[in-house]
Order: C-alpha cells, then sequence, then structure tokens
C-alpha cells in the first residue's frame, strides 16, 4: 500500500517573496499585451539603496571640501530702515520673481504657478505619456495643429505684456518640434530627433523656461529691476 500525504494549506512565502509581477495600464480602448523578457529584476536593496548612500557620503564630502575652500556670499547684516536695491528672492525663486516684471501679481504669483502644479499632476496621466509615441508619427496632421495653435495661444499671452523671455524659448522650441516635419532629413541623427515624443518636447519647453528666467533674475537684473550686463556694469549677485 502507498502512503497518502497529508494535505497541507501552509504556504511557502520565500516563493511568493521571490517572484515578481509585472503591471500594465490597459484602457478600454486597448487591450493588454504580455511580451516575455529574459531580463532578471533587481532587487531594490541592496543594489540601488548602497548605490544612493554611496552617492550621498560622495556628495557630502565634497560639499564639506568645497566650504573649506571657498566662503559663502554672504552680504552684510540685514538693516530693516534700509532695502537693498535690487530685492532679489533666493535663486530658486527668482524665476517666479522675473514673471512678476512682466504680468500682474494675481497672473503671475497665482495664476502660472496654480497651472504648472495642476500641468505636473495630469500631465503623467495623460495618453501622450502612455503611449509615449513620436510626435511627427501616424497623426502628423493633428500634430500640426495642435502646436500652431498652442503657439498662437502663448503668443497671444506673452506679446502683449512683452515677456519675451518666455515667447523667445518658445519660438526656439516650436521650431525644433517642426523641424523633423517641414524637411527631410536623413541619418541616424536625425531619426532619433524624429523619434521624440511629445512628452520629453514638453518637458525640454519647460526645463528652457526655467532656465532663461531664473538666469535673467539671478544674473541680468541690477537696481530697480532694469536689465544690466554684468560683465560691463560690474554688478554681481
Amino acid at each position: 500500500m502507498t502512503e497518502k500525504k497529508p494535505k497541507t494549506n501552509a504556504t511557502d512565502w520565500s516563493e511568493v517573496a521571490n517572484s515578481s509581477r509585472w503591471v500594465s495600464f490597459v484602457s478600454s480602448r486597448s487591450s493588454a499585451t504580455v511580451q516575455s523578457s529574459d531580463d532578471q529584476p533587481v532587487m531594490a536593496w541592496p543594489h540601488l539603496i548602497v548605490r544612493e548612500v554611496l552617492l550621498l557620503q560622495i556628495m557630502v564630502i565634497l560639499l564639506t571640501v568645497f566650504s573649506l575652500w571657498f566662503d559663502a556670499p554672504l552680504e552684510e547684516l540685514a538693516n530693516p530702515e534700509h532695502s537693498p536695491n535690487p530685492a532679489k528672492a533666493p535663486w530658486y525663486f527668482l524665476g517666479l520673481q522675473e514673471l512678476l516684471h512682466y504680468f500682474p501679481p494675481v497672473v503671475a504669483g497665482v495664476l502660472i504657478p496654480a497651472l504648472v502644479v495642476l500641468a505636473l499632476i495630469v500631465l503623467p496621466y495623460w495618453k501622450v505619456n502612455v503611449n509615449f509615441q513620436p510626435l511627427w508619427g501616424e497623426t502628423r496632421a493633428r500634430s500640426g495643429i495642435w502646436l500652431v495653435t498652442v503657439f498662437a495661444l502663448i503668443s497671444a499671452c506673452t506679446i502683449p505684456f512683452h515677456a519675451w523671455p518666455i515667447f523667445i524659448p518658445t519660438v526656439v522650441i516650436a521650431g525644433a518640434m517642426s523641424m523633423p516635419a517641414l524637411l527631410r532629413f536623413r541619418g541616424e541623427w536625425a531619426q532619433r530627433w524624429a523619434a521624440i515624443p511629445l512628452a520629453d518636447w514638453l518637458m525640454i519647453w519647460f526645463v528652457c523656461l526655467t532656465v532663461t528666467l531664473t538666469v535673467i533674475g539671478v544674473f541680468f537684473r541690477g537696481p530697480e529691476w532694469q536689465w544690466i550686463l554684468p560683465w560691463r556694469d560690474g554688478i554681481y549677485y
């Protein structure tokens, strides 16, 4: 007679912990497609955490050594009876302060920051971030219409206020976005340029605007928030 093994409900949790699950976003208009991959998953601990801790320690050491050689650019003690001219915010707020130079306070201080925060919340859930397709793909005509419409709206909002630090980078980015559709490039680099998705173009545009406004506020604004050339006027902040 063969001996039967008793049934048990015990679970081998080691197998559950070592197994991986792939999660994909499936909308009502698309079907799920599972692609097999031979890549082995990499655990966050210890591979990622150890690298992050090492980089943190290296950065702390570099900052400590750098602070021993160079003093912080501190000014004299604050005088409540005499405000500095210009009164500049910290560098990470100078882009917002530069916007206040062009737009009314409600627009530059409330409306634009609220729209930026709302865009950062909504854009990750937008279809362009899910599909991540090239801008000039199958919907070439629709992409051109959207590009011209958005550029016209931005121009209508910036030109009347003479907000050239916003208008000029927008023109440059819009021109770079349109080049693959207007001209026929050849070569590997041209194919990569044409394959850039809309999500990447939006991030490039946002970063260019932020850097441009911050650099202008830090180096090119003098007394009374007037335009200066620091290498000619000898004013550095």
